[in-house]
């Protein structure tokens, strides 16, 4: 239970003071610490103490601004989920806490031509189930492609490109992945045997625990103008895909977490937590991670690349049609778990730093370079997950979120454990529940039904109404669930 201070200084806005020295006296925080919430959801965050951690992160060398907390924060590893903190790029840390294990677990939205009308609740089901055959998914699922040593170095260093020339897709995916699909900076010489071993087979793989792939209807439009330019219309159907680096990412953050709890003891580095290991960024550990880091993330859009090419085949089969035929382009590919080297203001001035987002989206602004042409009149989309069951939405990035270093929440956010949420429900009655509010579940497990749901995490919409109201990304479009294959 947090005690500390919460001291409101906006709308949407609670600051832990840079002054806060913790209950021993002992905490020595840089920077203050800014958590974004309504005062309805405080109860919930001093309950779940991550406040705790969103102070530890302020402490790191080299941190500047602030430290960051989303709406659906909650206590994590190191760093809360939902945090987002920056380093000097030349002086600064960086710490796979603030990353996550899941790195570039990640979002990505399809849409097509096909509008409620076209699908009866037969025609729904036939797709999930085909989605489901095609698609591996659940706790240690395996792919359908197997790839040699090769082949899994040019994945983690090539990431959605590699799928792309290897017929997973199409050229014009790769412009509406957030970094095209590719961070150059990866090494797969900084990947351990292990990890690979993990990766080779899981390539193409939707995993387990909060990963989902949804059919979805456009059930309100909040932006006409944003809404237009993203290709997004009321009642349109639409997939989303939340997935991420599998085995290969867990076993990266778990190999470095290692040398960087090392580096801390060579470089000095005194820190309130262990779980907050980090290393300078221009150091050999830093760097190393930093690169190994990216494969993983590499990995990640490979991964959701050749989902997608899947789900157009899926679509393909069931209904009869070509994918080109279903408009089934990507809107936008986004990830929550991840580190990487951008420029943004701080007290007036230009940096360059390294920006931590754990449980968190970017959600750059109008103009900003590194969203795509056709989206650069109104920002950047911004996909935030509903939990299994509940709406889901589309944003636009805002330049308000500066002061967020470009960031805004990535989901509803946990507010009971998975072991809390297995005894609590039983998956079958999940699955009927979500039956009889006309959604079609298939799962790869009963046992995840009843980790995932839906009461298990907070309401997505007030989440997303705080970041709404504090201008970190404003709202365009509402989906909701009409069929899900879980892992």
């Amino acid at each position: 239970m947090w005690s500390g201070p919460l001291n409101k200084i906006g709308e949407y806005r609670y600051e832990i003071p840079k002054t806060y020295r913790g209950i021993n006296g002992n905490l020595k925080m840089r920077v203050p610490a800014l958590i974004y919430a309504s005062e309805e959801m405080l109860p919930a965050i001093r309950k779940d103490n991550a406040p705790k951690q969103a102070a530890n992160v302020a402490t790191l060398p080299g941190i500047v601004g602030r430290s960051l907390a989303m709406p659906d924060i909650h206590w994590g590893y190191g760093f809360p989920i939902g945090g987002v903190a920056a380093t000097d790029a030349e002086e600064g840390v960086i710490s796979p806490g603030g990353v996550g294990f899941d790195i570039n677990c990640g979002v990505r939205l399809v849409r097509t031509n096909l509008k409620i009308g076209d699908l009866d609740r037969n025609k729904i089901r036939q797709l999930v189930d085909e989605l489901f055959k095609n698609i591996p998914s659940g706790v240690g699922s395996q792919a359908k492609v197997r790839l040699n040593r090769a082949q899994l170095d040019d994945v983690l260093q090539m990431g959605a490109r590699w799928a792309v020339e290897n017929g997973y897709g199409w050229e014009e995916d790769l412009e509406y992945l957030e970094e095209n699909g590719c961070m150059e900076i990866a090494d797969a010489s900084y990947v351990s045997e292990k990890a690979k071993e993990r990766g080779k087979s899981q390539v193409g793989s939707l995993g387990a625990g909060n990963h989902f792939l949804e059919i979805q209807r456009v059930a309100e439009i909040f932006d006409e103008n944003a809404a237009k330019i993203y290709g997004v219309e009321k009642d349109q159907i639409v997939v989303m895909i939340h997935t991420g680096s599998r085995g290969c990412g867990h076993q990266i953050c778990s190999d470095y977490l290692r040398v960087l709890e090392q580096a801390v003891r060579k470089y000095n580095i005194s820190l309130p937590d262990r779980q907050l290991a980090c290393a300078p960024v221009k150091s050999k550990e830093g760097e190393s991670y930093f690169k190994a880091m990216a494969c993983a993330a590499n990995f990640a859009w490979a991964n959701r690349q050749m989902i997608v090419h899947w789900v157009r085949q899926s679509f393909e089969n069931v209904l009869g049609r070509d994918a080109e035929e279903l408009g089934m382009h990507i809107v936008y590919d986004v990830c929550h778990n991840i580190a990487k080297v951008e420029e943004h203001v701080v007290d007036g001035k230009k940096m360059l730093l390294y920006v931590h987002r754990k449980g968190a989206t970017r959600s750059f602004g109008p103009g900003r370079k590194e969203i795509p042409k056709k989206y650069q009149q109104v920002g950047q989309p911004v996909l935030i997950p509903g939990d299994m069951g509940t709406e889901s939405y589309l944003l636009r990035g805002t330049n308000e979120s500066e002061e967020a270093f470009g960031s805004t929440c990535h989901g509803a956010g946990r507010v009971m454990s998975r072991h809390q949420a297995k005894r609590r429900w039983n998956g079958r009655e999940i699955a009927r529940m979500l039956e009889q509010r006309g959604i079609y579940a298939h799962p790869a497990s009963w046992s995840v039904m009843a980790e995932e749901s839906p009461d298990a995490y907070k309401d997505v919409s007030q989440v997303v109404n705080v970041t709404h109201g504090a201008g970190l990304s404003l709202k365009v479009a509402k989906m909701v669930p009409l069929g899900v294959v879980k892992g």
